[in-house]
């Protein structure tokens, strides 16, 4: 397939550049690929589309405070580290900017406490970085680091914590599991009164939320790997829902590709952790993932790719061509979407 394949026009007002409140007074297109219909209803409505026994899965990765802004040593000039992912104690993949400054044995000072050495590159342009600190590294990072937000938000967040979920527990992420962010305390506890699951898997979001496809054919793209955990608890979970004939419903593309990176086959799953870099488009076969909540997607991405695979390319994009029409928040802060199960390959 062609990565025109997933193109769709969108204005610029229709990028959200912050959230609404309460957090689920957002909008909610429903969609039904089995019958091609679409629903326009609110993210607090979401109860009236699960049944007793249907099982969601949160994905309750927490966001670090990943930019750091820094001087170089010698010139002063100044430089932007993004952190990416811890590959050991303090040996961190980052993104730099500007990254012709960033070369192997530049010092970078971030004041008295904090330091990162360039130690070597990697495969898609960043860089890798060793850091010196007095104290707790985590603390430091807490007290010097911002909390990143996508380009396309340019509105200063007065909360930094409407960028994160109420369920948010594992820290490690570069970005947010966007589509959890409609969820309230409250809402999650009624949901779960009124008979629904509630399970958890961690999926640490990196550098493929902000890696563009280049590729003209999408096959040719590779996935960046991110590191992920599926609990004992919620494997059983899932298997208990199958076994009822009940849903597994995934919140947002970071917990289906966690889900079917883990799947062993159609319907079984198990405790299990490590690295994925699976990238699904349409004709890939789901194993685990009966439904799915996810937000509005940046055109050409391998997440509109993901949806489209689940519920059918045209019709995906057909349900994108209303949310315009309709005037529909996109992205991060924008509205989501409920896809209540899969259609054909599209």
């Amino acid at each position: 397939m062609l990565l025109e394949d997933f193109s769709y026009g969108l204005p610029e007002e229709l990028i959200a550049q912050k959230p609404v409140e309460p957090r689920n007074a957002s909008r909610l297109m429903v969609l039904d690929p089995k019958v091609q219909r679409i629903e326009h209803h609110h993210f607090f409505d979401l109860k009236k589309f699960l049944v007793p026994g249907d099982t969601l899965i949160l994905n309750d990765t927490r966001v670090m405070p990943a930019r750091l802004h820094g001087r170089r040593e010698y010139t002063g000039g100044h430089i932007e580290l993004f952190l990416l992912r811890r590959l050991e104690k303090d040996l961190w993949e980052t993104l730099v900017r500007p990254g012709k400054k960033a070369k192997i044995g530049q010092v970078i000072s971030f004041g008295a406490e904090l330091s990162a050495e360039v130690v070597g590159g990697t495969d898609f342009g960043g860089r890798l970085v060793i850091f010196r600190y007095k104290g707790v590294f985590e603390e430091i990072l807490e007290r010097l680091g911002e909390t990143p937000l996508p380009p396309y938000i340019h509105e200063k967040l007065m909360d930094k914590e409407r960028y994160q979920t109420v369920y948010c527990r594992e820290e490690g992420s570069a970005a947010a599991p966007t589509a959890g962010l409609h969820f309230t305390k409250e809402q999650l506890a009624g949901l779960k009164k009124s008979g629904i699951n509630i399970g958890f898997v961690t999926l640490h979001v990196g550098l493929g939320t902000f890696r563009p496809v280049s590729a003209e054919k999408i096959e040719d793209h590779r996935m960046h790997s991110e590191y992920y955990c599926l609990p004992k608890e919620t494997a059983e979970l899932i298997c208990r829902t199958k076994a009822a004939n009940r849903r597994v419903i995934a919140v947002g593309t970071t917990s289906v590709r966690t889900l079917e990176s883990a799947a062993e086959r159609k319907n079984f799953i198990r405790e299990t952790s490590g690295w994925t870099d699976i990238f699904i488009y349409p004709g890939y076969e789901f194993k685990i993932v009966d439904a799915l909540v996810t937000n509005f997607h940046l055109p050409k991405s391998t997440l509109i790719m993901l949806v489209s695979a689940f519920a059918g390319r045209e019709f995906v994009l057909r349900a994108y061509q209303e949310a315009v029409r309709e005037k529909y928040r996109f992205f991060s802060f924008g509205d989501a979407m409920f896809v209540a199960g899969a259609a054909g390959k599209g």
